[in-house]
């Protein structure tokens, strides 16, 4: 009886069959990457038509590296980006140090604080943001959009951080202070090096969510200050053009090569 069972169960999983399993997980990746093959594909298009393949061509790049307004607000959204990711891994980090290693009143609702604003709407945080800069007086332009991605991506560079500092043994820094090093010497010559893998996938992940954001930006951005989110919105108000479709192509390359180039610089952080 129990054998029969046993054999009744083979090629199953939680009582689903394994070409079931195979099938919807083929499903799932067509329905995700099927739409950025088509952009792809249709962004060599040589026509402005997005539905019926031509030829091939490099017309639609061509205008692209032409605009002035795209290349401008690609400057922005990498000057923001790369701005904003410097503070938030700076503070980010400071800040998962102060929770791993320290107990202190009113932790807990710190603690609460940080993971709740991995969770909050944007367009909450993009409201609120708005309604404070108005309060304060501040001129709405790439200094607000700084802050406000600052203080967005401040929260997931903390938890990643922190993770990193949760798996690090103290032994280490224990030993380094026996040996007469002081705090700071033993920060910068022993625990920063051990957590530097989990600092620079935390930064990674605040330039991504600062360069990609769209909600937040378009409530806080001045006139003269257009993120490359908000300028494909805006060009996509008037219809769907390859040279949407080309520069959407450029920016999932330069993601890519970036999460490419992180992932083996973090690997080859570890294994040194």
């Amino acid at each position: 009886m129990a054998a029969t069972t046993k054999s009744s169960r083979k090629g199953t999983i939680g009582g689903l069959p394994d070409w079931g399993l195979l099938l919807g997980s083929v499903l799932v990746y067509v329905f995700l990457y099927a739409p950025i093959a088509v952009l792809i594909f249709f962004s060599f298009n040589s026509t402005r038509s997005t539905q019926v393949w031509t030829g091939f061509s490099f017309e639609w790049y061509g205008q692209l590296l032409g605009d002035p307004t795209i290349l401008q607000a690609f400057r922005t959204s990498l000057t923001v980006g790369v701005i904003a990711t410097l503070i938030a891994t700076v503070i980010g980090t400071l800040t998962a140090l102060a929770l791993s290693r320290h107990r202190f009143r009113g932790q807990s609702v710190a603690d609460t604080a940080i993971y709740a604003a991995t969770v909050m709407p944007e367009i909450v945080v993009g409201v609120s943001l708005l309604v404070f800069f108005v309060a304060v007086g501040f001129q709405l332009g790439i200094t607000t959009i700084v802050i406000a991605h600052v203080a967005f991506t401040i929260s997931f560079v903390t938890i990643v951080v922190r993770a990193r500092l949760a798996g690090m043994d103290r032994s280490v820094e224990e030993a380094a202070q026996d040996l007469g090093a002081s705090p700071v010497q033993t920060f910068f010559r022993v625990t920063l090096p051990l957590i530097l893998p989990g600092v620079m996938a935390g930064g990674l992940l605040a330039f991504t969510l600062s360069f990609d954001d769209f909600v937040i930006t378009y409530f806080i951005s001045g006139v003269g200050s257009s993120t490359l989110p908000l300028k494909i919105y805006s060009m996509i108000k008037f219809g769907v053009s390859p040279v949407i479709n080309a520069l959407s192509t450029v920016v999932l390359v330069a993601t890519l090569f970036l999460i490419f180039g992180g992932s083996r610089l973090l690997v080859r952080k570890e294994n040194a």
